[in-house]
């Protein structure tokens, strides 16, 4: 009887020491964020504002894979009406940006960006293209209101409103940037005279902001020789 106990408390132990062994080995074997990831936590969701004592220091804007192909055709509204699809926007350089017109804070701030961005290359050969993520609001009678604040230019800056479920699928899938209703991403996206995307830029950092304006001017500088040419 005392040889059986013997027998049961080994094999007990060797079952549990096993299991450890197990678990300690699968949770080394999961596969673990390299440093080139993005990693989001409940503490600051995508396209949240981060601390100024937390925030990673990187001025440059960043770009994307070259090996990858997506989704890159779009049809939205325009404030005017109008129907606007991506291939409307072939054969000039444009920026996108996302916001929703109720936004009281953040957008207007961004908008007064594009703003300056508009001023800057007034009558060049450049867009720029707001995409709304409060469509229910943003009719395209609000949106006409909308622009009227910032002065943009009917022909320069188009904004975009339609499907919610629709909107989300242009966000993440041909500009590559989180969108949900009223919540975007504080990035502004180059996107070339052919329809590819040749950066994300942060722009509250003023370098990247920077950097955007030389970059678009180089885009839209080639585009007009290439015209006169």
């Amino acid at each position: 009887m005392r040889t059986t106990i013997h027998i049961l408390l080994i094999l007990f132990t060797g079952v549990a020491l096993g299991l450890v062994v197990r678990s300690f080995r699968t949770a080394n074997e999961r596969p673990q964020p390299s440093v080139e990831d993005v990693i989001y936590t409940s503490d600051v969701a995508p396209g949240d504002a981060i601390a100024d004592d937390v925030r990673v220091e990187n001025d440059q804007p960043s770009r994307p894979p070259e090996d990858e192909a997506w989704l890159s055709r779009f049809e939205l509204t325009e404030r005017s009406g109008e129907t606007i699809n991506s291939e409307d926007l072939l054969g000039t350089p444009y920026v996108v940006s996302f916001f929703f017109s109720t936004c009281p804070s953040i957008c207007v701030t961004q908008n007064q960006k594009i703003q300056e961005l508009q001023k800057e290359f007034e009558g060049q050969d450049v867009r720029f293209v707001a995409i709304s993520v409060d469509p229910e609001t943003d009719s395209p009678k609000v949106l006409q209101e909308y622009a009227a604040r910032f002065g943009a230019d009917p022909e320069q800056w188009l904004f975009l409103t339609g499907d919610l479920d629709y909107i989300r699928k242009v966000g993440s899938m041909v500009f590559r940037l989180p969108v949900n209703k009223q919540f975007h991403s504080e990035r502004f996206v180059l996107i070339d005279d052919k329809g590819e995307i040749q950066g994300f830029y942060n722009w509250p950092d003023e370098k990247q902001f920077d950097q955007l304006k030389i970059d678009i001017r180089e885009l839209a500088n080639s585009v007009s020789t290439a015209k006169s040419s």
